[in-house]
């Protein structure tokens, strides 16, 4: 045992019993994970769950083999050990922990688990004596070492079956993250411009217009992110989370308006103006940018709505401070 901690035990001090008990449990553990993966990417990643399931199916094979080997040697009685009871084990992340990080992080968690459960099995090749077992624990380590590469190619990309997964994870991508936080960024950055500039023009104190640019940027921004959420639940849309898309639009919208609110911390007006008219042109010019990039908008045409449609409300805002 190791002082201070009773409850783990060195894998070196483990007996050959003991080792291929913990590769029992390690191989149901796993391939109750595969069909976890399998389930969550079922309906919108077919491809990638069938892969997930051949997976369990052979990680099931491992731990039959293992139970024959173990019943050969030592009886039916498996001691009860886990990774958690092995010191500097491997440990796998529970599966709620993926469940909301998208393809590409369970396909790296895949991985990564067949590369630590390989290691483990040259490990307990190396340590056992008897020739079957060296033979089996061997064949795994084998076994786990080509699930690596299978996992290695899932984490570059979707094989050329053609499923379309890697269309449909940027599709899900836009709808859940990208569309709500520009919709968010056009709010925060064009709906804000009239109250902070009218406020700037109209009374030409930089904290006056400060606190009124928080105001407004924060308000608009729970406004969205609540509107946002509560609009749709995704189930029928297929938009995603409403709790992730109004994340984005909320954090987005305060975003886009506190750029251009956070300039009056200067206290010479004129300069903190001239700086948030700067940042409005970023501002819109991020704005056309990414609705090229994600939304196959041409950049012109893009730059010259937002650019008109800034204008206007800039103009209304100043026209209206300066009466």
């Amino acid at each position: 045992m190791i002082p201070g901690f009773a409850s783990r035990r060195r894998f070196a001090d483990l007996s050959e019993q003991e080792v291929l008990a913990l590769a029992i449990s390690s191989e149901e553990d796993d391939g109750r994970i595969y069909r976890s993966y399998a389930q969550m990417l079922r309906s919108d990643y077919p491809a990638s769950a069938a892969l997930f399931d051949g997976m369990a199916v052979e990680e099931d094979q491992h731990r039959i083999r293992l139970i024959d080997l173990h019943r050969a040697r030592f009886g039916d009685v498996i001691p009860l050990i886990r990774r958690e009871h092995v010191s500097g084990f491997y440990a796998r992340n529970p599966v709620w922990l993926t469940a909301n990080l998208g393809l590409e992080k369970i396909r790296a968690a895949a991985g990564q688990m067949e590369r630590d459960a390989a290691q483990f099995y040259h490990r307990a090749a190396q340590a056992t004596s008897d020739a079957a077992s060296r033979a089996l624990l061997g064949d795994l380590a084998r076994a786990e070492a080509g699930h690596v590469a299978t996992a290695d190619a899932l984490t570059a990309g979707v094989q050329a079956a053609g499923t379309g997964e890697a269309e449909a994870a940027h599709r899900q991508f836009v709808l859940t993250w990208v569309h709500p936080g520009l919709a968010g960024l056009m709010d925060g950055s064009v709906s804000t411009l009239a109250p902070i500039f009218a406020t700037a023009f109209a009374t030409q104190d930089t904290h006056t217009t400060l606190l009124v640019g928080l105001a407004a940027s924060i308000g608009a921004g729970i406004s969205m992110g609540f509107t946002e959420a509560a609009s749709d639940d995704g189930a029928i849309s297929g938009r995603g989370s409403p709790v992730k898309r109004g994340i984005a639009a909320g954090v987005m919208t305060t975003v886009g308006g506190l750029g251009h609110a956070l300039p009056y911390l200067i206290p010479d007006f004129w300069t903190a103006t001239v700086i948030a008219m700067i940042v409005v042109f970023v501002e819109l010019w991020a704005i056309a940018w990414i609705q090229n990039r994600y939304m196959q908008t041409p950049f012109l045409r893009a730059a010259f709505q937002v650019v008109v449609g800034g204008a206007l409300v800039f103009a209304a805002g100043a026209l209206i401070g300066a009466g």
